[in-house]
C-alpha cells in the first residue's frame, strides 16, 4: 500500500439507507431506529479490522436524509482499471492474496457478498487489497438499504434466489478468477438476462466450462494451467456444500504460487505514521470529505419541490417523489497534499520522539482545550508522544498520567483512560467468562432505562449500542453482587462504551476500575449514609469556597438533596452531554476522587449571580433544566480549588483509600456531627504544613486568660464570649481582628478556627461563613490535640500592659 507518497490517498463512497415506511413504532412503543443509525452501529467494528490484504476503514459518517459516507484507504488501482492482461502466475498471486483476505473475513463472521473486480486493488509491486468489503455486513445483509448489493455477473445461483451464506463468496471468487483468465463475462447483457444465464447453469455438469463455451472462449479456457483451472472449477459448484473453502484455497494457491510480492520498505516521516492519525490530521488541516464527493457528482443537491411525493397514504407510505437509486460504485479520492503542506516544516527527528529528550514547549498549551484539539500541529506532536507512551504501558504509567494532566488527544482517549485506571492483563478472557445472557431480575429496569440514555449520540441510540450497554451492565452487576442496579448506572457506563464501542472488554474493565475509586459503596441497596456524607462534604466545600452563595442557598432551604444527587451518583454523566463529559472525566481521572466535590462547586460558581437573585422556586426551575455550562472553565476552576484546598478538608469515610492511622492525619467525626457542621475540619498535619508555609490565619477563640497562658504563634485572639453571632459584620469583632481577617481574605489564606471546644468552633465558623469569609475551616481536635502533638507551635505571648 505505502509504495510512494503519490499513491497514498483516502477514498470515500456514499449511499442512502432505507427509510422506514411512515412514522411507525416498535413493539416497545418507541420510534423505530433509523436504518442509518443501525448501519453506523454495525460499521464501528469494521473500523478495528486490520489485515495486510484489506483496506483500512477510517470513518463512517451519517449525513442528512439517511445518507451514509464510508471513508477508507485506497491505493494503486482496481483490477478493473488494469488494461493489460495478467499472466497466469500473476493471477495465482492475486488469487492467493484475495483468498487470504477472504479467509480472514470469514473467520470474523463477515461475508463479503459484493466482491468484484472494481473493489480489488493492486499496486505496482503486486500487493493486493480488498476495498469496501464490509458493505454487506454494515447494512444488515442488505436489509437497511433500498438497493440490491453486488453486481449481477458475480452473483451465485443461491444469492439470486434470496439465499446463500459464506459459500456465495466462493462462487464470486471463482467467477473473478475465470474473468482474469479468459476476459470479461456477459459484458453486453443487461442485469435480467445475466441472472437468467446464471440460473441456467444449475443444469450444467461443469459451470466453468459452460460459461467459457457461451463466450466462445473454450480454447482459451483450455490453455489455463490445470491447477488454476481445477481451483476455478472447485469454486463454481452449483451446490454450496460442494464448493471448496477459502482455507483450502489458501493452502492450494500457496503451493502453486511462484510469484512473490516485492518487499517494500516502510516509509519514514509523515507517510510512516498510522493511517488513522493521518486521516485525523488531514481533517484538522481542513480536509472536507463531502466537498470532493460533490465535486465528483456523488452528492447532488436538488430543490426540495422535486423530491416531494405526489400523495401520502394513511399508513404513512408515499406515492411518487424521489425514487430509490442503485448503489453508485464510483468513489472520490483524496490526496494528502494539504496535510503535507501544513506539516512541511516539521523536522524529520520530530517524527520519532525519545523519552529522555527534552520536548519542545507549545504555545497552544495556553489555549482552551477545545481549541487545542483542533490544532493540527499541536495534535501531531501530542499523538506521536502518546503513541510512544502507550506502547510502553504499564511501565510508562507515571509519564502517561503526567501528560494527561496537560490534555488527552481525542484519538487515543480510550487508551489513555484505560491506562489512568490501571487496566491491564488479559481483560478479554476475564470478560468472556462472565455470563451476560441469562435473564436476571434487573433486566426489566435496564430495558426501560437504556432507550433514554444519551439518545442524541448516534452510536448509543442504535440497536448495537443498546445491546452492548445492556451486556456491560449485566456483567458489572454479576461481578459485583454486593451492589444493586440504581438508575443512573447506565449513564455512568455510557462514556466508557462511547470510547470503547468495539472493545467491550476494555469498557467493562474501565467501569470496574472506576466505580471502586470514585463511587465506592454508592450502589449499595441502602446507600443513604454514603449519599448523606458525600452531600455534606459537598456543602462544606461550597461554604469553604463560596460562603455567600452557600449562606443564601441555606437560608432559602435549597439543599443539595434537591439537585446534586444525580451529579455525584453518575459523576455528572447524567447531567452533561458526552462531548463535555469526556473533558470533565479527563481531569477526574488525573486529579482523583476528591475533584467531583469541587466540580459541583464550580457549577454553582458559574450560576452564582442567578442563584443569588433567586428564591427557592426559581432555583428548582433553574436546576430542572440546567443552563449552558462552560465545562472548560468549570474544570479549570475546580482543579484550582482542589489544589489550593488542604487535602484533609475533603476527607470522606466511605472511600476505597487506605485507612488513616496517623493521629495527625485523622479528621473523622460521627455522621450526626458532620451533618450539622458547615465548615470542614482540617487535620493537624495539614495545619502544621500551612503554618510552616505561612498560608493560614489562625483565629483562637478561647478566653483571654487561656490565650495568654499559651497560644499558637502568629494567631489572633477573638474570645467567643464577646462575639455577637447575630451581627454578620467582621467590624464588630474589633479593629485588629477585622484588619487581620481582611488581609487574610485578600491574600487568599486559609482561616483556621482553633478552640478547646468543638461546639464553639462550629458556631464561630458558621458566623464567619455568614460574614462571607472564604476558606474557613475548623482545627480537628482543637488546641488540646495540637498542643499534645506539636507543642513547638505554641508560645507564651507577652502581656500588652505591665511589662518593662
Amino acid at each position: 500500500m505505502r509504495d510512494n507518497d503519490d499513491n497514498y490517498v483516502f477514498a470515500a463512497c456514499t449511499y442512502f439507507a432505507k427509510n422506514h415506511p411512515g412514522e411507525t413504532c416498535g413493539s416497545n412503543g418507541l420510534p423505530l431506529t433509523p436504518s442509518s443509525i443501525s448501519i453506523l452501529g454495525r460499521a464501528q467494528r469494521l473500523l478495528t479490522i486490520e489485515h495486510p490484504n484489506l483496506c483500512t476503514y477510517l470513518d463512517i459518517i451519517r449525513g442528512k436524509h439517511e445518507r451514509i459516507i464510508v471513508v477508507t484507504e485506497v491505493f494503486g488501482k482496481s483490477v478493473e482499471e488494469c488494461k493489460s492482461k495478467f499472466s497466469y502466475d500473476e493471477v495465482t498471486n492475486i488469487a492467493l492474496q484475495v483468498a487470504r483476505a477472504m479467509l480472514f473475513l470469514h473467520r470474523q463472521n463477515i461475508i463479503h457478498r459484493t466482491l468484484a473486480d472494481d473493489n480489488i486493488y493492486i499496486d505496482s509491486c503486486g500487493r493486493v487489497k480488498l476495498f469496501n468489503y464490509g458493505m454487506y455486513y454494515m447494512t444488515g445483509e442488505g436489509s437497511d438499504v433500498p438497493f440490491p448489493l453486488g453486481l449481477p455477473r458475480y452473483m451465485s445461483p443461491e444469492t439470486i434466489l434470496n439465499g446463500g451464506g459464506p459459500a456465495a463468496d466462493i462462487w464470486t471468487f471463482g467467477i473473478i478468477l475465470l474473468e482474469l483468465c479468459i476476459g470479461k463475462l456477459w459484458q453486453n447483457l443487461k442485469p435480467g438476462p445475466i441472472l437468467r444465464r446464471i440460473l441456467t447453469l444449475v443444469h450444467a455438469a461443469n459451470p466453468a466450462e459452460r460459461i467459457a463455451r457461451e463466450h466462445d472462449c473454450f480454447e482459451a479456457y483450455k490453455l489455463v494451467p490445470d491447477k488454476l483451472r481445477n481451483i476455478i472449477e472447485k469454486c463454481l459448484k452449483i451446490y454450496p456444500s460442494e464448493r471448496t473453502t477459502f482455507e483450502e484455497l489458501v493452502d492450494e494457491l500457496s503451493q502453486n504460487n511462484v510469484k512473490m510480492v516485492v518487499d517494500v520498505k516502510k516509509p519514514r516521516g509523515l507517510m510512516g505514521c498510522k493511517l488513522q492519525y493521518l486521516y485525523h490530521w488531514w481533517q484538522l488541516t481542513g480536509g472536507d470529505i463531502q466537498a470532493e464527493l460533490k465535486k465528483n457528482g456523488l452528492i447532488k443537491n436538488s430543490p426540495p419541490i422535486l423530491s416531494m411525493p405526489i400523495a401520502i397514504l394513511l399508513d404513512g407510505c408515499t406515492i411518487g417523489g424521489k425514487s430509490g437509486a442503485l448503489f453508485d460504485r464510483r468513489i472520490a479520492k483524496y490526496s494528502l497534499d494539504l496535510l503535507k503542506a501544513r506539516l512541511s516544516h516539521i523536522p524529520p527527528q520530530d517524527f520519532y520522539p525519545l523519552m529522555h529528550e527534552r520536548r519542545r514547549d507549545y504555545d497552544a498549551v495556553a489555549l482552551p482545550k477545545i481549541i487545542r484539539e483542533r490544532d493540527t500541529e499541536y495534535q501531531f506532536y501530542r499523538l506521536l508522544w502518546f503513541q510512544k507512551l502507550l506502547i510502553g504501558y504499564p511501565y510508562t504509567a507515571q509519564y502517561i498520567r503526567a501528560e494527561a494532566e496537560i490534555d488527552i488527544p481525542p484519538l487515543v482517549r480510550g487508551d489513555v483512560w484505560a491506562a489512568l485506571l490501571g487496566v491491564k492483563g488479559d481483560i478479554e478472557e476475564q470478560y468472556e467468562r462472565i455470563d451476560k445472557e441469562t435473564p436476571t431480575p434487573t433486566d426489566r429496569q435496564i430495558d426501560v432505562d437504556i432507550p433514554r440514555c444519551h439518545q442524541y449520540c448516534w452510536l448509543l441510540c442504535g440497536a448495537a449500542g443498546h445491546r452492548t450497554l445492556k451486556r456491560l451492565l449485566k456483567a458489572w452487576l454479576l461481578t459485583n453482587p454486593q451492589y444493586v442496579y440504581w438508575q443512573g448506572l447506565d449513564s455512568l457506563t455510557a462514556p466508557f462504551l462511547y470510547l470503547n464501542f468495539c472493545n467491550e472488554a476494555r469498557a467493562f474493565a474501565c467501569l470496574s476500575a472506576f466505580v471502586p475509586k470514585f463511587l465506592h459503596k454508592f450502589f449499595l441497596k441502602d446507600n443513604s449514609a454514603v449519599i448523606k456524607e458525600y452531600l455534606a462534604k459537598f456543602w462544606q466545600m461550597a461554604a469553604f469556597h463560596e460562603p455567600e452563595l452557600a449562606t443564601h442557598l441555606h437560608e432559602i432551604n435549597f439543599v443539595p438533596e434537591l439537585f446534586a444527587i444525580p451529579w455525584f451518583l453518575t459523576m455528572f454523566s447524567h447531567v452533561f452531554p458526552l462531548h463535555k463529559i469526556v473533558h470533565l472525566w479527563d481531569a477526574l481521572l488525573v486529579e482523583g476522587p476528591a475533584l467531583p466535590l469541587f466540580m459541583g462547586v464550580g457549577i454553582l460558581r458559574q450560576l452564582r449571580d442567578t442563584l443569588l437573585d433567586s428564591g427557592f422556586n426559581e432555583c428548582i426551575l433553574l436546576f430542572s433544566d440546567l443552563p449552558e455550562i462552560d465545562i472548560g472553565e468549570c474544570v479549570k476552576e475546580s482543579i484550582e480549588m482542589l489544589r489550593s484546598s488542604p487535602r484533609s478538608i475533603s476527607y470522606r469515610r466511605f472511600t476505597n483509600e487506605p485507612e488513616i492511622k496517623d493521629a495527625m492525619d485523622v479528621v473523622e467525626i460521627p455522621m450526626e456531627v458532620l451533618l450539622t457542621e458547615i465548615s470542614p475540619r482540617i487535620s493537624l498535619s495539614d495545619f502544621f504544613s500551612l503554618t510552616c508555609q505561612d498560608k493560614c490565619c489562625v483565629v483562637d477563640i478561647r478566653s483571654n486568660l487561656l490565650y495568654e497562658k499559651s497560644c499558637i504563634e502568629g494567631s489572633i485572639n477573638v474570645p467567643y464570649s464577646g462575639v455577637h453571632l447575630g451581627q454578620h459584620d467582621l467590624k464588630t469583632l474589633g479593629v485588629q481582628p477585622y484588619k487581620v481577617l481582611s488581609e487574610a481574605v485578600k491574600q487568599k489564606k486559609i482561616v483556621v478556627i482553633a478552640s478547646a471546644e468543638d461546639e464553639t468552633a462550629q458556631l464561630f465558623s458558621d458566623y464567619l461563613v455568614k460574614c462571607s469569609v472564604p476558606r474557613v475551616c475548623i482545627l480537628h481536635g482543637g488546641i488540646t490535640a495540637l498542643h499534645s502533638h506539636v507543642p513547638s507551635l505554641f508560645i507564651v505571648p507577652l502581656k500588652k500592659t505591665g511589662t518593662k
